[in-house]
């Protein structure tokens, strides 16, 4: 009974933190890696002599790309710090997936961008459109899960998000009715 007060505190802060990043955490990670996307997308697509034109459009071959929020995948960033906040782990464990996370998302995300604007600029615009929706609509969330299955694999994380905390509060709950 003596570590139920720590937990609750603990799991009311998680829950709290995972809150206020369901509100707030898209303009937040948008800020931040939107223009780290951008940049790394313009350095990485030198071979194609890309022209900076503003803060979020540059020029290959006479085509004006334009990054909208949507291009930077602020809700694969923001899925992976719900999955984490919302799963019983160390705050030093959870910084460490959510860094790891991160770097992985930003990769991907840059090979995802390079990719389809090389098809783009090679003319094969209609699959740049097929892919770019495919990847858009349905491989990000997976992606996303099944980078969150590998992150607790490599960490060692044997907790469920949400479900785990549930299981620990019915245990609490029963265990103080005795």
């Amino acid at each position: 009974m003596d570590n139920i007060k720590p937990y609750l505190q603990y799991l009311f802060t998680r829950l709290f933190i995972a809150l206020f990043f369901v509100i707030l955490g898209v303009r937040i990670i948008e800020s931040i890696f939107g223009p780290i996307t951008f940049y790394l997308s313009y350095y990485t697509l030198k071979y194609y002599n890309p022209v900076l034109i503003s803060s979020t459009s540059f020029i290959i071959n006479d085509i004006k790309l334009n990054f909208i929020p949507a291009c930077i995948a602020s809700g694969a960033y923001l899925l992976l710090i719900i999955l984490t906040l919302t799963t019983e782990m160390s705050f030093k464990k959870a910084t460490k997936i959510i860094a790891q996370g991160f770097l992985i998302i930003l990769i991907a995300n840059l090979i995802r961008i390079d990719l389809l604007i090389i098809l783009l600029v090679n003319n094969y615009s209609d699959l740049f459109n097929t892919l770019h929706l495919l990847i858009w609509k349905f491989i990000s969330t997976i992606f996303v899960v099944l980078l969150w299955i590998f992150l607790t694999k490599i960490n060692k994380i044997n907790n469920i998000p949400i479900y785990s905390d549930y299981k620990k509060i019915l245990g609490i709950v029963k265990e103080s009715k005795r």
